[in-house]
């Protein structure tokens, strides 16, 4: 049996959420319902449900789109129909026929799509169609809302008797008018209309010679309106047939009435269904304006929220077009608890709240706004303490509730149990609540309870770290700035920043170092390797970003090296083939040039022809026999590999050069640095200023620390100004 406390939906904001699933209703009736939503009380009506809402979204995009399930509440005509001898007017009956059709439409549209809607056709399936009473009133009752004239043999006749009438009143009303009118008693209005009856305008001083009664009279009195005797009679037998008409109408809605009565049950599923329909539709609009989804869910206790977010912050951050930071938690049997740690507006509390406000929606059957691969689980129990719970009413102080809360919590909690407190823990003097707070730590975890707590105490860090089955976790922070990153950091504890955030702040250091000596060595010490270690988590954060960022890279340049590496491979067989046609030329130059050199000695002619024959006839051997076409292409080749080649050796060259004038160029003296001097590192971009200056060493002042640094690191930014 699943129960989730009041107390617990109140810190978490359950009703903003209903409030904001109620807007999307379309239907009075389904709006009140969705206010009314509360968390499951078993497994299998959640999931029954949660099944319902991710259908209707999938429906939004699809071609498939589900009916319009809007309608005008019935509540008053059930009321009606359960007392005898009462009968429904024509606005009644024609809202009972809208809801009657709305709903066939529906579950008639389901029934076809069912492969596309397998849960909302098994809840539709439930309710009967029918057409009777559609077909009923609508062959009484017209599209114009009034009685048909063939609803019974008798109001057939009494309308044509009363038409009959009203032609016979029209015909005597406009024989008197002309008599009077060409007698001139009338006034040049000549008519009028009093009590939806045609009278004569009748000049006062001619009131008596008209036959007739009166009617009224003008306001100045001027004027008499007077209907004619000869209509009179008429207008008493159309008084008459009107009120036997009305009658007819009154039998003939009994008799209506009277068929629909027995379908009071039906007509009371048809107002249920619509609106279960209207408050699921409302549901899945919600998650589709925040892209939530169904995660799955898992048998055992597991869960990962990647990419939580929590639904109130993210849709007020939409309309301001703010960005929303997620959070990736997970909660299992080897990691239960969670021990969120940091200073104030890291996000921690959000962080908690995101957890607590997922589950419960997921678990009114709501979806949520979580990455796809994300896992959920069920808790019988959400218990939680979050914000100043001071009570007035009851005299308590913020801690006396909290031991109140504990209290419950000790009763109420198990390993089916989901905890959440913020600040645990506080409220009291901090050796002893710190200690109290860790006892209950303790108890919840022996008791296999699953939980997120957030906290500054460093004993129950510790004890995070010390048992196997709780984990610490810090909201990241900049390591320069203090600005929180809003990201959730698994594994390790997070600083205060107690004297860091109030150095930033401006409180003077005179201050903060007597604030340093009145507490415990060993708690600074402490505090300190755990901000240390979380500015070195930081950087390792960035780092490992900036490398995913250059891992990506570096495979793009990869494939860019493989295309060079084709281009280069080509382009070093064109350079082979041009050395190897070079070599082929020095050596044959080589040849002539020994030729030459022995002709030069002997002056043999015939010797030097038979040797520059035989040379020619050697390299003849070796050619190929190309056409004239071919040889201007081999020709053109060679050229443009020559002029790549000439390219390179003259930027090879220019290199050269500017190395032999860099090497030539004297160094640039050094600049001394003196105290006060604003200056940086070599390889870095944050500016400070010296303090002071030790065998060869500088003390260089950040703002929000100092550091020792090698004077040959540094480099000037700007001399001390005198």
């Amino acid at each position: 049996m699943i129960h989730i406390h009041e107390k617990t939906l109140q810190d978490l904001e359950f009703s903003t959420v209903l409030k904001q699933v109620s807007e999307h209703c379309i239907t009075v009736l389904g709006n009140e319902k969705a206010l009314q939503i509360t968390p499951f009380s078993t497994r299998e009506s959640l999931l029954y449900n949660l099944q319902l809402t991710n259908e209707y979204l999938s429906s939004f995009d699809n071609d498939n789109r589900i009916p319009n399930h809007g309608f005008d509440a019935i509540t008053k005509e059930i009321k009606l129909l359960r007392i005898e001898n009462t009968y429904l007017e024509v606005h009644s009956l024609k809202k009972i026929v809208s809801m009657s059709i709305s709903t066939n439409d529906i579950v008639t549209f389901l029934k076809k799509f069912e492969d596309y809607y397998p849960t909302l056709h098994a809840f539709a399936s439930l309710i009967e169609v029918t057409k009777a009473i559609i077909e009923k009133v609508d062959a009484i009752v017209d599209r114009f809302g009034d009685i048909k004239d063939n609803a019974s043999p008798l109001l057939f006749d009494l309308r044509q008797n009363i038409n009959k009438i009203k032609g016979q009143i029209n015909q005597s009303f406009a024989t008197a008018l002309n008599m009077y009118h060409g007698l001139e008693y009338l006034d040049d209005i000549r008519e009028s209309v009093v009590e939806n009856r045609r009278v004569l305008a009748v000049k006062a001083m001619y009131r008596r010679k008209v036959k007739g009664s009166i009617m009224g009279s003008s306001k100045t009195g001027s004027i008499v309106y007077m209907e004619p005797e000869t209509t009179m009679k008429y207008t008493r037998e159309l008084n008459n047939l009107e009120y036997e008409e009305n009658e007819e109408v009154i039998r003939i809605l009994k008799e209506l009435t009277n068929f629909i009565r027995p379908f009071l049950p039906l007509l009371e599923n048809y107002q249920e269904f619509l609106i279960a329909m209207d408050v699921i539709s409302a549901k899945a609009k919600y998650a589709n304006s925040m892209n939530a989804i169904l995660p799955e869910i898992s048998e055992d206790k597991s869960m990962l929220l990647r990419d939580a977010y929590h639904p109130l912050l993210y849709l007020n951050n939409l309309q301001k077009k703010a960005k929303t930071f997620p959070q990736t938690i997970e909660l299992k049997q080897d990691s239960r608890i969670i021990v969120i740690s940091g200073p104030n507006a890291g996000g921690k509390s959000i962080t908690l709240k995101t957890v607590g406000l997922l589950q419960v929606m997921l678990q009114s059957g709501m979806l949520i706004p979580v990455h796809e691969r994300s896992k959920a689980c069920l808790f019988d129990r959400v218990l939680s303490d979050i914000g100043d719970n001071q009570s007035i009413e009851n005299h308590l102080s913020t801690y006396s509730y909290r031991l109140k809360q504990m209290n419950y919590f000790l009763k109420k909690c198990n390993k089916n149990t989901l905890f959440l407190i913020d600040e645990f823990g506080t409220g009291s003097d901090p050796e002893l609540g710190g200690a109290l707070a860790e006892t209950f730590l303790e108890e919840f975890y022996h008791r296999e309870a699953f939980g997120i707590i957030t906290t500054h105490y460093s004993n129950l860090k510790i004890l995070a770290n010390e048992l196997p089955f709780i984990l610490n976790a810090n909201m990241l922070f900049d390591e320069k700035t203090l600005e929180p990153l809003y990201k959730l950091v698994i594994g390790q504890a997070g600083s205060s920043f107690t004297f860091e955030v109030a150095q930033k702040n401006g409180i003077p250091f005179g201050l903060i170092n007597r604030a340093k000596k009145k507490i415990e060595r060993s708690k600074v010490r402490f505090d300190a390797t755990i901000a240390k270690l979380q500015k070195e988590r930081s950087k390792l954060e960035k780092t490992g970003e900036s490398l995913k960022i250059n891992e990506k890279k570096k495979l793009q340049e990869a494939d860019k090296l493989e295309e060079t590496n084709a281009k280069i491979q080509k382009k070093l067989e064109s350079y082979q083939e041009l050395y190897d046609s070079n070599q082929r030329l020095i050596y044959l130059g080589q040849k002539v040039d020994d030729l030459s050199d022995k002709y030069f000695n002997n002056k043999q002619k015939k010797a030097l022809m038979d040797e520059l024959f035989k040379l020619v006839q050697i390299e003849n051997s070796k050619r190929k026999r190309v056409t004239a076409k071919e040889k201007k292409v081999i020709k053109a080749k060679e050229e443009k590999v020559k002029q790549e080649a000439e390219k390179v050796v003259t930027v090879i060259r220019e290199q050269k050069k500017e190395a032999k004038k860099k090497a030539i160029e004297k160094p640039k003296p050094k600049v001394t640095l003196k105290v006060g001097d604003r200056v940086r590192m070599n390889d870095g971009k944050a500016i400070g200023s010296i303090d002071k200056i030790e065998k060869n060493k500088a003390v260089v002042n950040y703002g929000i620390f100092t550091t020792n640094v090698s004077m040959d690191e540094l480099e000037l930014v700007e001399a001390m100004k005198k």
